[in-house]
């Protein structure tokens, strides 16, 4: 490599520090899991209730009511209870 003026070698210019990329790639992971498991609970819901969240129409057949605190363990990490 190439001196940097002062005799010293210039090494180590670019450093990777793998832990905060593992953390970082986790968070991602962990938020994408939520996001398409929100997605799927929405669609199911939907489907359930013949209507979108907060449609009224003729066809629908339930209500969206109710909720409780619940997680769910992945691979990734913990998911936070989904938005239902």
């Amino acid at each position: 490599m190439s001196d940097d003026g002062d005799g010293k070698e210039m090494s180590n210019v670019i450093r990777i520090d793998e832990s905060r990329i593992k953390d970082h790639l986790g968070e991602m992971v962990r938020g994408t899991d939520e996001e398409a498991l929100n997605a799927m609970l929405d669609a199911e819901a939907d489907r359930l209730c013949g209507a979108g969240r907060y449609e009224r129409s003729e066809g629908r057949q339930d209500t969206r009511a109710g909720s409780y605190e619940r997680s769910l363990h992945t691979k990734a990490g913990e998911a936070p209870a989904p938005d239902v």
